[in-house]
């Protein structure tokens, strides 16, 4: 691209755009969520704080998850010792997002009188994990990184360094969108991310400094490598990028790209839709009561009947539970 002009228009909402950056040996992506993100959130009405750290996850888990070249799913799974106990962002190739928070409600309510709402302050210490489901009968691939008071942002920047091994920088954003209707304002969520990674095809680019080993085996030291000038501009650029420009649905993904990327030349693909879509469903949830004890079922039982509820999208299913018994063959 060379001039703003010729950037095509395309939809500024829920979607990924992926990219490269040819002069600086780049590939990236850009995601831009909205009617998706807000379902989610709105289903379970958080408060604002816990809102907003789970759609930093949700925006972090699509970057990823939307880069997978085969079916299958990303998941991105927190478990700490903070308010928010845990985050969970399931995505499902090639376009599926779903996601829930656990939270304790007085303990979030503490923070939010105490002004600390913060990512680290609300997640606190414990570990993120991230696992890459390539289904039944393939080996499931999972990257686990401690949670110490770090920002989702920086934890996505340590998971990368330990276990892909591929300079790679992560920007976040999340905003609330207050609009009027007929029906009085209306309250909305946006966010936003960009991720750019440093993959050289020419050696001369990689040079020698300590690399984290990664997966490899205690006791393995640090290999060198050492990246160029390329790396350093690019991490730059990205680092100018401000959170407006990432949830503003009035500039798009191409818009913010030429911005950073114009006098190097940057390079758009076809923009890829994303949806807010559950997988749960009355077989599913039959086939997990099925693995039940008689006993277990019975405890589940209440006022006579069994209701199984989706931690996910909130949808309840209703059970009687004779026929839960007859399912799985007792009389």
């Amino acid at each position: 691209m060379t001039e703003a002009d010729t950037i095509p228009a395309t939809a500024t909402q829920d979607v990924v755009l992926p990219f490269t950056v040819p002069a600086l040996d780049l590939r990236g992506r850009a995601v831009r969520l909205g009617p998706s993100l807000d379902a989610i959130l709105a289903r379970h009405a958080y408060p604002v704080p816990v809102a907003r750290l789970l759609a930093e996850a949700i925006a972090l888990t699509t970057l990823l998850g939307s880069s997978l070249k085969f079916e299958g799913r990303f998941i991105l799974q927190t478990r700490t010792d903070g308010p928010v106990s845990m985050l969970v962002v399931d995505f499902q190739t090639p376009d599926g997002i779903r996601a829930y928070a656990s939270f304790d409600k007085d303990g979030v309510a503490r923070a939010i009188a105490e002004g600390r709402v913060s990512p680290p302050e609300l997640l606190g210490r414990g570990h993120l994990a991230m696992t890459v489901d390539q289904g039944a009968d393939m080996q499931r691939y999972q990257g686990v990184v401690a949670l110490e008071g770090e920002s989702l942002e920086e934890v996505a920047h340590v998971w990368f360094q330990q276990s892909e091994q591929i300079p790679t920088k992560v920007r976040l954003a999340v905003a609330e969108e207050l609009t009027r209707s007929d029906a009085g304002p209306r309250h909305a969520w946006r966010a936003g991310g960009v991720m750019v990674q440093f993959l050289p095809e020419s050696e001369d680019r990689v040079k020698a400094r300590d690399l984290h080993p990664g997966d490899a085996p205690e006791g393995t030291e640090a290999h060198e490598v050492e990246i160029d000038d390329a790396w350093a501009e690019a991490e730059a650029l990205v680092g100018t990028v401000e959170d407006v420009e990432l949830t503003d649905t009035d500039v798009s993904s191409e818009r913010l790209l030429y911005r950073l990327f114009h006098e190097r030349g940057v390079r758009v693909f076809e923009p890829l839709a994303m949806v807010e879509r559950c997988r749960c469903s009355r077989e599913r949830v039959e086939g997990m009561l099925a693995q039940f004890s008689a006993e277990q079922v019975d405890d589940m039982t209440v006022d006579g009947a069994i209701e199984v509820t989706c931690d996910f999208c909130s949808t309840k299913y209703h059970f009687d539970p004779a026929a839960v018994h007859a399912m799985r063959g007792e009389g």
